[in-house]
């Protein structure tokens, strides 16, 4: 969208960085490496802000591991700079994030003739761009380029306004204070859908998992235990999806190298990373709160248990191949222990090593179609952030393998034990879900194998229409094992 077509080409472009250039900030993506990096050192944050914005930017930026190659940038914006310069238009990068961090995306972009930044103990912000600017082109010699309130002193002191922005009141103050010349539409979608997004609430099916004591201890007629189950179900949810935000924090360098992952909210700079640090305590606290008042304190002790476990795997234990699918796995066996808890059933051993042994199976059914795709684009051969390199592909499908057929095994004995058994009025037909199990492990395998498999074997499931009949053929024989007929 064009207003204004007089606009001086003699004059420069003078762009700003954070919401306008990239879609992020650099203080907040520096401040949540830091945090990431070292937890037990939030007082040393704090510390460095009571001396001033400048300065804490500054301690930041040295401890900053900027990769200037996978930041969320604003393409379009990318693009008319090009051609500007071009055609011969001097362009300059002015930010208040500090200077080391804006020369490093600069190099990188090589579009830039200058760049200007905070440094020593001026935040190059608001009333001080203005003034530096005007000091280095004078007042009305300069384009200026930005996004927020931050840039109205700014734009009212430049020749002509550019903005990036989707918001049409925005837009409209904007043009009152200034010669709004040109407007570049933000990509970025309303602040609802990436929350959802970020929050993953389809990944809520997993908590189905809490369930499963109930059934097994046949526990579904009695009112309390219904309840029970359902709240747990919810505070599994709220605190997953707790997690999932902390994780995608913790990963945000990761995942944008990563062909999915790129996308997520963070990565993609489609939501704050302030959000993100204020949103997962409160929902954590809600959780808990929610446990605390309702449920029985060991379910809130097991529910604290997956957390710190989740926490740890993370920030560190994701890194250690085999360990992190061996956690990954037990989380997924932690939910059927937080649904005994909830409804105080105890739990036969060898349902609990079912659950850890079919896990595992699908665990490294994620970590081999991450490497065969790795291997398949010719990467470096290692996937980032994780253990494992693609040399390691036939040991994870030998072990992931060998994990499934034993899972069949174990629920063969646990349908075969006398205590199992006495809970079926006719235990014969459960024997049929052995066959139909292994069926749909060697199946997911063999996608896998043939590289069809979605990096996420569970969303595969839900999506999967073989998986959701043998699901329901499978809780059809529960059905009729546990009637008369």
């Amino acid at each position: 969208m064009t207003t204004n077509q007089n606009t001086s080409h003699s004059k420069p472009i003078v762009v700003d960085l954070d919401g306008t250039l990239i879609k992020t900030d650099l203080l907040f993506e520096s401040a949540n490496q830091f945090i990431t990096r070292h937890p037990f050192r939030l007082a040393t944050l704090l510390k460095w802000l009571t001396q001033g914005k400048s300065y804490l930017k500054a301690q930041l930026a040295q401890d900053y591991s900027i990769d200037a190659t996978s930041l969320p940038y604003n393409r379009n914006l990318i693009s008319w700079l090009s051609e500007e310069r071009q055609q011969g238009r001097k362009i300059i990068l002015a930010t208040a994030s500090h200077k080391l961090l804006a020369e490093a995306v600069a190099n990188h972009l090589g579009l830039f003739d200058e760049v200007v930044a905070t440094e020593g103990d001026i935040n190059l912000k608001a009333n001080k761009k203005r003034d530096l600017l005007i000091s280095k082109y004078g007042d009305r010699g300069f384009d200026y380029i930005g996004n927020d309130a931050a840039d109205f002193p700014v734009w009212k002191a430049a020749n002509a306004a550019y903005l990036v922005s989707s918001s049409a009141s925005f837009i409209n103050r904007v043009g009152i204070i200034s010669n709004l010349t040109k407007i570049f539409p933000s990509d970025q979608p309303s602040f609802i859908k990436p929350l959802l997004k970020a929050l993953r609430p389809h990944q809520w099916i997993k908590n189905i998992l809490l369930f499963i004591p109930i059934f097994a201890a046949h526990q579904f007629n009695d009112s309390s235990s219904v309840k029970n189950v359902f709240i747990a179900f919810l505070v599994f949810g709220i605190t997953a999806s707790s997690v999932y935000v902390l994780n995608d924090l913790i990963d945000i360098s990761d995942d944008r190298h990563h062909h999915r992952k790129q996308l997520r909210p963070f990565a993609a700079g489609n939501l704050s990373l302030l959000v993100g640090w204020l949103l997962w305590p409160i929902l954590l606290i809600f959780a808990f709160t929610i446990a605390v008042l309702t449920l029985p304190i060991t379910f809130t002790a097991v529910l604290l248990l997956y957390f710190i476990c989740t926490l740890s795997y993370s920030l560190k234990l994701k890194q250690i191949a085999i360990l992190d699918v061996l956690i990954l796995a037990g989380l997924y066996t932690l939910r059927i222990i937080a649904g005994g808890e909830a409804i105080g059933a105890p739990l036969s051993f060898w349902l609990l090593t079912f659950s850890m042994y079919i896990f595992l199976s699908l665990a490294l059914i994620k970590r081999y179609s991450e490497l065969a795709l790795i291997s398949k684009v010719g990467k470096d051969g290692r996937i980032k952030g994780r253990g494992y390199i693609k040399s390691d592909l036939k040991l994870v499908s030998s072990i992931g393998i060998g994990s499934g057929l034993l899972s069949v095994l174990v629920l063969a004995l646990y349908v075969q034990d006398s205590r199992a058994a006495a809970l079926y009025h006719t235990p014969q037909w459960m024997w049929l879900v052995c066959p139909i199990l292994l069926f749909w492990i060697c199946r997911a395998w063999l996608i896998t194998h043939r590289g069809q498999m979605h990096d996420d074997p569970i969303v595969f499931a839900i999506k999967d229409k073989m998986s959701l009949y043998i699901g329901g053929f499978l809780l059809g024989l529960y059905v009729l094992a546990s009637i008369r007929i």
